[in-house]
Protein backbone atom coordinates (compact mmCIF):
# COMPACT_ATOMS: atom_id res chain seq x y z
CA UNK A 1 0.00 0.00 0.00
CA UNK A 2 1.50 3.34 -1.18
CA UNK A 3 0.53 6.43 1.12
CA UNK A 4 1.55 9.68 0.86
CA UNK A 5 0.68 13.05 2.50
CA UNK A 6 -1.88 15.80 0.25
CA UNK A 7 -2.28 18.14 2.31
CA UNK A 8 -2.35 19.88 6.00
CA UNK A 9 -4.32 22.61 6.79
CA UNK A 10 -3.10 25.22 10.06
CA UNK A 11 -5.17 28.21 11.09
CA UNK A 12 -2.60 31.42 10.43
CA UNK A 13 -3.83 35.28 11.11
CA UNK A 14 -3.69 36.61 7.21
CA UNK A 15 -4.14 33.48 4.65
CA UNK A 16 -2.44 35.10 1.89
CA UNK A 17 -0.11 36.71 4.01
CA UNK A 18 1.19 33.25 4.55
CA UNK A 19 0.73 32.06 0.71
CA UNK A 20 2.89 34.95 -0.46
CA UNK A 21 5.60 33.51 1.69
CA UNK A 22 5.49 30.29 0.24
CA UNK A 23 4.90 30.95 -3.11
CA UNK A 24 8.05 33.48 -3.27
CA UNK A 25 9.87 30.72 -1.57
CA UNK A 26 8.97 27.54 -2.85
CA UNK A 27 7.67 29.15 -6.33
CA UNK A 28 4.87 27.52 -5.39
CA UNK A 29 0.79 28.40 -6.77
CA UNK A 30 -2.64 29.05 -5.65
CA UNK A 31 -4.46 25.93 -5.89
CA UNK A 32 -7.77 27.55 -4.92
CA UNK A 33 -8.75 30.39 -2.45
CA UNK A 34 -12.12 31.50 -1.01
CA UNK A 35 -14.81 31.48 1.68
CA UNK A 36 -14.59 28.89 4.48
CA UNK A 37 -16.12 27.57 7.47
CA UNK A 38 -17.56 30.39 9.62
CA UNK A 39 -16.47 33.61 7.73
CA UNK A 40 -13.06 32.67 7.15
CA UNK A 41 -11.11 32.79 4.10
CA UNK A 42 -8.75 30.08 3.00
CA UNK A 43 -6.06 29.59 0.44
CA UNK A 44 -4.88 26.38 -0.90
CA UNK A 45 -0.88 26.72 -1.58
CA UNK A 46 1.29 24.31 -3.34
CA UNK A 47 2.34 22.07 -6.29
CA UNK A 48 0.53 19.27 -8.39
CA UNK A 49 0.49 16.51 -6.04
CA UNK A 50 0.52 18.28 -2.82
CA UNK A 51 -0.15 21.81 -0.51
CA UNK A 52 -0.81 23.78 2.52
CA UNK A 53 -4.40 24.91 3.67
CA UNK A 54 -3.74 28.03 5.08
CA UNK A 55 -7.19 29.20 6.84
CA UNK A 56 -7.56 32.52 8.73
CA UNK A 57 -10.35 32.52 11.20
CA UNK A 58 -13.22 35.65 10.67
CA UNK A 59 -12.01 36.78 14.39
CA UNK A 60 -8.35 36.61 15.17
CA UNK A 61 -7.12 33.35 15.82
CA UNK A 62 -6.27 32.74 19.51
CA UNK A 63 -2.43 32.53 20.59
CA UNK A 64 -1.39 28.61 21.17
CA UNK A 65 -0.24 26.80 24.05
CA UNK A 66 3.62 26.48 23.55
CA UNK A 67 5.01 24.20 21.05
CA UNK A 68 5.94 21.10 22.15
CA UNK A 69 4.32 21.15 25.32
CA UNK A 70 1.11 20.76 24.11
CA UNK A 71 -0.95 17.46 22.75
CA UNK A 72 -1.80 18.47 19.00
CA UNK A 73 0.61 21.54 18.60
CA UNK A 74 2.04 22.19 15.23
CA UNK A 75 5.99 22.38 16.33
CA UNK A 76 7.31 23.33 12.67
CA UNK A 77 6.66 22.36 8.94
CA UNK A 78 9.59 20.67 7.31
CA UNK A 79 10.56 21.10 4.25
CA UNK A 80 12.76 19.04 1.68
CA UNK A 81 15.72 21.82 -0.83
CA UNK A 82 17.62 20.94 -3.20
CA UNK A 83 20.40 23.55 -2.13
CA UNK A 84 20.39 24.65 1.27
CA UNK A 85 22.77 27.29 1.12
CA UNK A 86 20.72 28.96 -1.80
CA UNK A 87 17.16 29.19 0.13
CA UNK A 88 18.94 30.51 2.96
CA UNK A 89 19.61 33.34 1.14
CA UNK A 90 16.66 33.33 -0.16
CA UNK A 91 14.79 33.51 3.53
CA UNK A 92 17.43 36.22 4.31
CA UNK A 93 16.74 38.58 1.60
CA UNK A 94 12.75 37.90 2.83
CA UNK A 95 13.79 39.75 5.70
CA UNK A 96 13.57 36.09 8.02
CA UNK A 97 15.98 35.38 10.54
CA UNK A 98 17.31 31.57 9.80
CA UNK A 99 18.25 29.80 13.18
CA UNK A 100 19.18 26.73 14.96
CA UNK A 101 21.29 25.23 12.17
CA UNK A 102 21.98 21.69 12.15
CA UNK A 103 24.04 18.33 10.30
CA UNK A 104 23.31 15.58 11.25
CA UNK A 105 21.67 12.03 9.84
CA UNK A 106 20.24 12.67 7.32
CA UNK A 107 20.73 16.38 6.58
CA UNK A 108 21.94 19.57 7.04
CA UNK A 109 18.78 21.98 8.13
CA UNK A 110 18.17 25.11 9.42
CA UNK A 111 14.73 27.14 10.94
CA UNK A 112 12.71 30.50 10.33
CA UNK A 113 9.91 32.09 11.35
CA UNK A 114 7.18 32.93 9.10
CA UNK A 115 5.02 36.00 9.43
CA UNK A 116 2.49 33.80 10.82
CA UNK A 117 4.66 32.39 13.62
CA UNK A 118 4.71 29.47 12.51
CA UNK A 119 8.11 27.71 12.30
CA UNK A 120 9.48 26.37 9.30
CA UNK A 121 12.12 24.08 8.52
CA UNK A 122 14.31 23.70 5.41
CA UNK A 123 16.28 20.24 4.91
CA UNK A 124 18.76 19.13 2.61
CA UNK A 125 19.80 15.48 1.87
CA UNK A 126 22.15 16.64 -0.92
Amino acid sequence: MSVKLEHANITVPHAKRTAELLIALFDWKIRWEGASLEGGYTVHVGGKDSYLALYSPKEAPAQQALRYHAVGALNHIGFVVDDLDAMEQRVIAMGYRPHMHADYEPGRRFYFYGPDGVEYELVSYA
